[in-house]
């Protein structure tokens, strides 16, 4: 299927743009919300905020993409899904917000993802995760130099779900503590950092806060995908807790794992995985 374009912006630059847009409105929506209804302290109201912001964003984005790329189909956790994509030539993946709990709790760590998936070269492009409430967008577009070098002077830390986090972990931040110091790389141990949205926790790597996040619990291809596309632009490398690459596209659209860590990290953290679940 050849690609119809009806807007001249190359697919980086609509996805960048489409994010900040879909940002600013989750932001404005929020900010009217509690204008109107006070400080967010039940869990009624927060779901109420929550479902409407969603649906904004999804119906935002969705109308941004397929006027630009009418052709084009659009896998978006808000939306219906529809088996036609799996025969599609290009699939954007949409999170309209990712890390709902926490846009609810009027947090900073929730974001907008979009990404491109080409099926036929396996490969996803125009990657961005927009983080509004922190003012601060990642994008393929963006101009990166090589990792900094691992902390000597801190503990090496992991980004985790605060509801799921991996049932080995504490056995895995032990082992590769161990292996760390052992090498001579950091010997001031490991700890775990809790933060929301999976592109919140991957910015936190970006930003030098954290050096890896883990999760082996199952989570969604929009989860995961403009996270994984912006994750490999910096430099970062993403794959199955076993080192095979994610693919997407799937039906379902569903992930069963991820790690994405600093490249000097990416191997013994996968080994301190291995051996915690086999312990």
């Amino acid at each position: 299927m050849t690609d119809s374009r009806s807007d001249v912006r190359n697919d980086a630059e609509l996805s960048r743009d489409v994010a900040r847009d879909a940002g600013q409105l989750l932001l404005a929506l929020r900010q009217n919300f509690i204008a109107e209804h006070g400080s967010i302290t039940d869990k009624e109201t927060a779901t109420k905020l929550r479902d409407q912001a969603d649906a904004a964003a999804h119906v935002m984005i969705s109308d941004a993409l397929s006027a630009a790329r009418p052709r084009d189909a659009i896998l978006s956790e808000e939306g219906k899904d529809n088996a036609d994509r799996l025969s599609a030539d290009r699939v954007w993946i949409v999170d309209p917000l990712d890390g709902t709990w926490e846009y609810g709790q009027n947090r900073q760590d929730f974001a907008v993802h979009i990404a491109l998936w080409q099926p036929a070269m396996e490969t996803l492009s125009a990657c961005t995760v927009d983080l509004p409430a922190q003012e601060t967008s990642r994008s393929v577009l963006d101009s990166v130099g090589p990792p900094p070098p691992l902390p000597t002077d801190r503990p090496i830390r992991i980004v985790a779900s605060r509801s799921r986090p991996p049932a080995t972990l504490a056995a895995t931040v032990d082992i590769l503590a161990r292996t760390l110091a052992e090498a001579g790389v950091n010997s001031h141990g490991v700890e775990i950092v809790d933060v929301g949205s999976v592109g919140a926790k991957v910015n936190e790597i970006l930003c030098g806060r954290a050096e890896a996040y883990v999760h082996d619990t199952g989570f969604y291809e929009w989860d995961v995908a403009a996270p994984y596309g912006v994750a490999y632009h910096y430099g970062l490398i993403a794959s199955h807790v076993d080192g095979s690459a994610v693919t997407f596209n799937h039906m379902p659209p569903y992930v069963t794992d991820l790690v994405v860590a600093h490249p000097a990290l990416h191997a013994p953290l996968l080994e301190a995985l291995s051996e915690a679940a086999s312990l």
